[in-house]
């Protein structure tokens, strides 16, 4: 969009001081600062109590967790849940109090009285759902994955982000109090600069064949939390990275394509400034639940330990050490940061602040771990900017992925970041937006 008239050189650099946005950033602002959401309509009309009003999609084992979260939570009241059984979502509703219940996940989307939806559904239908309540104006929660594609991902990250409706990815080892830690002390530089991080994920068993087949193999459905969390211990985005894959465990899948008929693999990462992470994962471990992280740094080392269901300790003349194993379940190890996830997503909509894991945090997870699948494949390092490479869109909800041997469209221009196929966010767009006012103000009243 170009405006109407010239600007004076004392007001460019005025605009260049407030704004530090790029041109390309000012334009986008100027065709959205006219939207609003459910949310920033609720708190103009509910200037003091700014209750937020929220369904549930999915009744299963996380989607209850969240609920009883969410109930705990100040400022939001769960009014809606839905499960396709509609008995589970009767039963929840019972159980926290809700006043109603369907087993049509649109009820929830398309509901006036609703603001935001948490969606705890099956992987497959998350795409649809995340799209339909941008359309309604609904801000978002998803579980991982965002999409069961590349290109689908990208999609409903800018429908959210082209509605001015906030979205949320559930990475949830990021709100664990250990790994938190570790974090703290890396962005602290406590332990100095970063040299090296080492992530371990370790299943207690391996899950049943029909889960592994056709779930997108180890690198997408388990390394992929590994993968997300170096990025998030080191602070940057990663650069390549190099994978490889056996089966070591469960014959079962050794045929099955792909990923899939991995049960161990690992993970070569490289970041900027020379930090390497090193990532083993594993779908067997005969001693428990086995998830720990490690920083050396120039300074010193900060290590995680896994969770224990209690401290006690045992002393025998052959054995010396916890008297029981870890938690052997991903809801018991993880609990509390499911928990603290869902908080903060709910302190994000009552105090309208930014969100703490973004859309394009799992689009970057996603990159790493079909990167991670390439480069177990070919054998080779892959960079991720190949991968962001082949993704066309064509408008920001209208994307596919090209392949070496297809006929790039006319004016198609490859990018080499994740965050370069994405428009700005709700709290981007709210940011920069708000320079926009402070420019607007200047040139109507100047001093």
């Amino acid at each position: 969009m170009k405006a109407s008239y010239s600007l004076p050189t004392a007001a460019i650099a005025v605009f260049v001081a407030l704004s530090q946005v790029h041109v390309e950033a000012f334009t986008t602002q100027l065709r959205t600062l006219r939207k609003s959401s459910s949310l920033s309509m609720n708190v103009i009309e509910n200037t003091g109590a700014k209750e937020i009003r929220v369904g549930v999609i999915g009744m299963g084992r996380i989607g209850l967790v969240h609920l009883e979260a969410i109930g705990k939570a100040p400022g939001v009241r769960p009014i809606i849940v839905s499960n396709p059984t509609v008995a589970k979502a009767e039963r929840a509703a019972t159980q926290f109090n809700i006043p109603r219940f369907t087993g049509d996940a649109m009820d929830v989307i398309t509901d006036p009285d609703v603001d935001a939806v948490w969606i705890c559904s099956p992987s497959s239908v998350h795409c649809e759902q995340i799209k339909a309540c941008a359309k309604y104006g609904k801000h978002v929660f998803c579980e991982k994955p965002i999409a069961t594609d590349l290109p689908e991902t990208v999609e409903a990250i800018n429908a959210c982000n082209e509605a001015g409706v906030k979205l949320m990815i559930g990475l949830q080892r990021r709100f664990d109090e250990n790994f938190k830690r570790v974090r703290d002390a890396v962005s602290s530089q406590e332990v100095g600069d970063t040299i090296m991080i080492k992530l371990c994920s370790r299943d207690p068993a391996p899950p049943p064949f029909e889960y592994v087949k056709g779930g997108g193999g180890i690198f997408a459905d388990m390394a992929v939390h590994d993968l997300d969390m170096s990025r998030f211990l080191a602070g940057q985005d990663p650069i390549e990275i190099l994978a490889v894959g056996s089966t070591k465990i469960d014959d079962s899948i050794k045929d099955l394509p792909g990923s899939e008929k991995f049960d161990t693999a690992a993970c070569l990462v490289r970041y900027p400034n020379g930090v390497q992470a090193m990532i083993d994962v594993c779908r067997q471990s005969s001693y428990g639940y086995d998830q720990r992280a490690e920083v050396l740094g120039t300074s010193g080392m900060i290590q995680t330990d896994n969770v224990y269901p209690n401290t006690a300790k045992l002393y025998k003349n052959d054995f010396t050490g916890n008297a029981d194993m870890p938690y052997d379940f991903f809801l018991q190890r993880y609990n509390e940061a499911y928990v603290s996830e869902t908080v903060a997503f709910c302190e994000s909509l009552v105090n309208d602040t930014p969100v703490p894991c973004t859309g394009e945090d799992g689009l970057v997870a996603l990159i790493m771990a079909m990167a991670a699948d390439k480069s177990a494949a070919e054998n080779r390092w892959v960079t991720f900017r190949e991968i962001v490479e082949g993704v066309y869109c064509a408008s920001p909800t209208e994307c596919e992925l090209l392949s070496q041997s297809d006929v790039f469209p006319d004016g198609f221009k490859p990018v080499a970041k994740a965050g370069d196929l994405l428009s700005p966010d709700y709290d981007q767009r709210k940011v920069n937006g708000g320079i926009l006012d402070k420019v607007t103000s200047f040139f109507k009243n100047p001093a």
